[in-house]
């Protein structure tokens, strides 16, 4: 049974840096894509960053690039969300995601076939 745990989130105050984890169990990372998405409260759930099944491929929304950094460890099969200098604005719930589709120039919720539960991250002082 294909499933992924995301973990990491919490509290951190805006400049910080915060780490979310996304453990894969029931496949491994060559084979599906992983993307990182987000959702605040009354907005809809939107693409933060995604890395292809190989790993050598990864975007960024723009709202993170430069802050966000996307890794993988094949050998825990768990993907990393690095935030560094964290804004109020990336408060949210964070999901990881799996997908056949692969990790191109767009993060679209309607190619991920499999979500983690989520973690929740606040931004704030």
């Amino acid at each position: 049974q294909l499933q992924l745990v995301e973990s990491g989130g919490g509290l951190v105050q805006p400049g910080g840096s915060l780490r979310l984890s996304c453990a894969a169990s029931g496949f491994t990372l060559g084979t599906y894509a992983i993307g990182w998405f987000r959702q605040a409260p009354g907005k809809e759930r939107e693409g933060v960053s995604c890395i292809s099944s190989a790993g050598g491929r990864t975007n960024y929304a723009e709202s993170v690039k430069g802050r966000f950094t996307i890794s993988r460890d094949t050998a825990k099969n768990t993907v990393y969300l690095q935030m560094n200098s964290p804004e109020p604005e990336d408060t949210a719930v964070y999901y990881c995601a799996a997908s056949r589709t692969g990790c191109w120039n767009h993060i679209r919720r309607n190619e991920y076939e499999y979500w983690g539960q989520g973690t929740q991250v606040t931004v704030s002082s």
